[in-house]
């Protein structure tokens, strides 16, 4: 007869959560950041096709960091979930909160019922018309979510990257000074230059004309906004 030791469920949880934040701390850290033009996600990336910044739908976008088969399985069940409502009600149904709280629902499920959680922090943001007011959510590996304003960082360095930000910023940057901003306190924390070869960036523009707001934008460009 097999013997399983007790383990008190808080010791168990505590655990689970070392184990996660470790995972995590070994990803690149991506800062969100509203601007002028809507919000845009900024990464350290030295991937060109392995992205952790994409669009989800018509004003939505996903960043995530940490163990990327993981995020990237979240982000195409998040792209599914979107088309599926879009598809049986209107897109305009289709919120930024609603994918905050699927997120929110399967890594907590994940968190108490598997053995391993996900090593894995998400950030969702949806770009609200003329007026309106931006969405930005934080979804932890146990589920946790918080609705954040202005800026936000994710990863390793989190909390650093948040202490940088947060003495430098201003609501009303336009894009080239947001990327750039972010860029500097992406290498100010990391203790070395940043180049543009290896940082990923996508914006959700509410100014653009198509109906799809999410744009990646271009080694060209950031190169020309770090210059600036």
């Amino acid at each position: 007869m097999s013997f399983m030791p007790y383990v008190p469920p808080e010791q168990l949880m505590k655990d689970r959560s070392e184990f996660a934040r470790k995972g995590i701390a070994r990803g690149k850290s991506v800062v969100g950041l509203e601007c002028a033009v809507g919000v845009v996600f900024v990464a350290e990336n030295p991937s060109a096709t392995l992205h952790k910044i994409s669009e989800i739908y018509d004003r939505i976008a996903f960043a995530g960091v940490g163990k990327y088969s993981e995020f990237e399985e979240l982000r195409i069940a998040g792209v599914r979930l979107a088309d599926l409502r879009g598809y049986s009600y209107d897109r305009e149904d289709v919120r930024a909160k609603d994918l905050a709280n699927a997120y929110s629902q399967a890594l907590s499920t994940i968190f108490t019922q598997q053995m391993k959680p996900y090593e894995v922090e998400l950030l969702v943001a949806e770009v609200a018309a003329d007026g309106g007011r931006n969405e930005l959510y934080h979804i932890l590996f146990d589920g946790t979510v918080t609705d954040e304003h202005g800026y936000v960082a994710i990863g390793g360095h989190a909390e650093e990257l948040t202490g940088v930000i947060k003495d430098a910023y201003r609501p009303d940057w336009d894009l080239a000074t947001a990327v750039r901003e972010a860029v500097r306190a992406i290498s100010r924390v990391e203790g070395r230059e940043i180049g543009p070869d290896i940082v990923e960036a996508g914006v959700l523009d509410r100014t653009r004309p198509t109906r799809r707001k999410f744009r990646r934008l271009s080694e060209e460009e950031i190169a020309d906004y770090l210059a600036g």
